[in-house]
């Protein structure tokens, strides 16, 4: 546990767990795209369909560009939500349990409300597909967050 004294500002916490959960996040499709042949720009294009629809791949390098801000407000956004909760609730007392639970929770809110709410609409992935998303969360996001909140967040009383 670090010192309160050694402990970095609550913004510094949120835009390094940000930008580290958000770029592992993106990593894993664009790796394993990437084998298929598929190039990063498509899968950047694809995140941006959820505002543009289809027109985002026909819209080369601007959407693909719009597709990784995105990308990044919803990893700050769940960075934000589980940094700020770690203050108020027991999270780091057993950061695996809850790094897995929150992995699991963000997969469920982004596949069974944002994207039906998009112009992506509802996905029904194949279970390989839900096995690989539920996965990635829980190792990309979940418990990296986890960690991070355990070590620099001071949590409740």
């Amino acid at each position: 546990m670090t010192t309160a004294a050694a402990r970095p500002s609550l913004i510094k916490v949120i835009a390094g767990a940000g930008l580290l959960v958000g770029t592992l996040d993106i990593a894993t499709p664009l790796i394993l795209n990437a084998l298929h042949g598929v190039r990063p720009i498509r899968i950047l294009q694809g995140i941006a369909s959820g505002i543009l629809g289809r027109a985002s791949y026909n819209q080369g390098l601007r959407s693909a560009i719009l597709g990784l801000l995105l990308h990044f407000f919803i990893a700050y956004t769940v960075t934000t939500i589980y940094i700020l909760a770690s203050r108020k609730l027991p999270l780091s007392r057993r950061p695996f349990l809850c790094g897995t639970l929150y992995g699991i929770s963000v997969y469920i809110v982004m596949n069974y409300v944002v994207l039906p709410l998009s112009k992506i609409g509802l996905r029904i992935s194949p279970p390989i597909g839900l096995l690989i998303g539920v996965v990635t969360l829980i190792v990309c996001i979940g418990l990296p967050l986890a960690f991070i909140a355990r070590r620099y967040v001071p949590g409740p009383s």
